[in-house]
């Protein structure tokens, strides 16, 4: 797993230091990490789903108990396959999505090429300081992506919120963890939920972790910084924002909740946190007229979702949860990949000056189609099975709070649904307004030229999954099962 990351940090360094002699080809080049990482993890991904994790261990301060530990198990299989497997996509995305004489495409393909390295030894992580270490290599290289622009002040100012806000967390979340480790007795993430410790100390580390958690998945009221980060181009918007980064806080409280969801306070506060996010984003989503930023608004609301799953701690909504990453990974990357074909071929991502698109356009609808109803939990697709899952865990949930969650889920689906026909509306031209529409805000659309089926086909492949997926979900139930079992191992198997 290690010469992984450090494919990852040499690639990713290379082509820094290459600057633009490659353009856009830089992109090809930064493929071949998420390329190699799909393949060695399909290669053991049986072994990996019959519960035999791959593990490997680098000493580093033996007196401070500091070393490079990696576990690849069936949940961070997954985190690992959305990682991969959608970084791959966003780069062939990115080679028709950028022009050949666009400037600084070599450092930014080189930056998502490391941000993806720390981003797979973060959910590799088996010891939680290294997780740190690598918690903090993503909000650095995050910053970096959404800022890539030096010379427009809103990417800055972007960037600089995303750093202060993640960054801040994070510091507040490396004081718990290093709490949590001294109480455990092992800083050792496999070794501290096997034998928990327990007490006030342990609960004071445990609020700590997850102001870090709640930062980095953009939960209210830490979630601003989310939709300003939109400023970035909308590959790096589809990698980090929508698919990897902004789970990284979702897969923390899942490693800990299944252990510490019975620790005072836990519950109280992730549920209504996860709440309060999931109804409030999706609100806010319902009045946005960029494509782009109600996206944005859409995954917050989604992070509260997948925050309410995971941080119950308990089986069947920690499987919810699982399904739940998947599709999310798959309709909101192909979701974004949609905006950037829209926005690069008609030059606005206005919905009131998006007109009626012409021939020759009909694979962009099918993918917004597809994968907006995939988000908005529509049969027979992925995301309905995930929401399924996900209310029928709720509704047999044996912990108090239970009805509170059926309710958030079911006020938070309606306004899932309402705002993703806003969505697919949009991109159809059918909320477009004359009064929007003038000499400096021209109507795009009807004469657009109609993208190449390259530019079409990493979001149309995506949005394809969701609906083979949903409707043979055979094609994911191994590792769904082996993923909730890796986090409640002591539980029974259950349907």
């Amino acid at each position: 797993m290690f010469p992984l990351l450090i494919l990852h940090a040499a690639l990713g360094a290379t082509l820094v230091a290459l600057g633009d002699r490659l353009g856009r080809r830089a992109f090809a080049f930064a493929a071949v990490a998420p390329l190699v990482t799909v393949v060695w993890l399909i290669s053991r991904l049986g072994g990996i789903v019959d519960a035999q994790p791959v593990t490997s261990s680098i000493g580093w301060v033996d007196g401070l108990d500091l070393a490079l530990e990696l576990r690849a198990d069936a949940f961070a299989a997954v985190m690992l396959l959305l990682v991969s497997v959608i970084g791959l996509a966003v780069c062939a995305y990115a080679l028709g999505y950028f022009g050949s004489d666009t400037p600084g495409l070599g450092r930014l393909a080189g930056l998502m090429t490391m941000f993806a390295g720390a981003m797979s030894g973060l959910v590799l992580s088996d010891h939680l300081l290294s997780l740190f270490v690598f918690w903090e290599l993503t909000s650095v290289t995050s910053y970096l992506l959404i800022g890539n622009d030096d010379t427009n002040p809103r990417a800055r100012d972007a960037g600089l919120q995303a750093l202060l806000i993640t960054g801040s967390g994070g510091l507040v979340m490396l004081a718990g963890l290093v709490i949590l480790g001294q109480a455990a007795g092992t800083y050792r993430l496999s070794e501290l939920v096997a034998a928990p410790p327990a007490g006030v100390v342990s609960t004071t580390a445990l609020v700590l972790v997850l102001v870090g958690a709640f930062t980095k998945s953009a939960q209210w009221p830490f979630s601003s910084w989310l939709p300003g980060a939109m400023v970035a181009p909308t590959p790096i918007s589809t990698y980090l924002h929508a698919a990897t980064m902004v789970k990284a806080g979702v897969y923390l409280v899942a490693r800990l909740a299944p252990v510490f969801a019975v620790t005072t306070g836990w519950r109280p506060v992730v549920l209504v946190v996860g709440s309060v996010t999931m109804i409030v984003g999706g609100w806010r989503a319902l009045r946005q007229v960029d494509l782009k930023v109600l996206l944005a608004h859409g995954t917050v609301s989604q992070l509260g979702f997948m925050m309410i799953l995971v941080g119950a701690g308990t089986y069947g909504l920690a499987q919810a949860a699982v399904v739940v990453l998947l599709a999310h990974g798959a309709f909101k990357a192909a979701l974004f990949m949609v905006v950037g074909v829209i926005d690069h071929q008609t030059h606005t991502r206005d919905i009131r000056r998006i007109g009626a698109l012409g021939p020759g356009w009909g694979s962009v609808k099918l993918t917004a189609v597809l994968a907006a109803a995939s988000m908005a939990g529509v049969p027979p697709l992925l995301g309905f099975i995930a929401k399924e899952k996900a209310l029928l865990s709720a509704v047999d949930g044996h912990f108090i709070g239970a009805w509170w969650v059926v309710a958030a889920i079911v006020v938070g689906s309606i306004l899932t649904f309402a705002y993703s026909a806003r969505f697919v509306l949009g991109v159809l031209g059918r909320l477009n307004d004359a009064s929007a529409v003038d000499d400096d805000h021209p109507m795009g659309g009807p004469d657009a030229a109609v993208p190449s089926p390259a530019f079409v086909a990493p979001g149309l492949l995506l949005a394809v999954f969701s609906l083979v997926a949903g409707l043979a979900p055979v094609l994911v139930d191994a590792l769904v099962a082996e993923a909730t079992r890796s986090l409640h191992p002591s539980a029974k198997t259950k349907s």
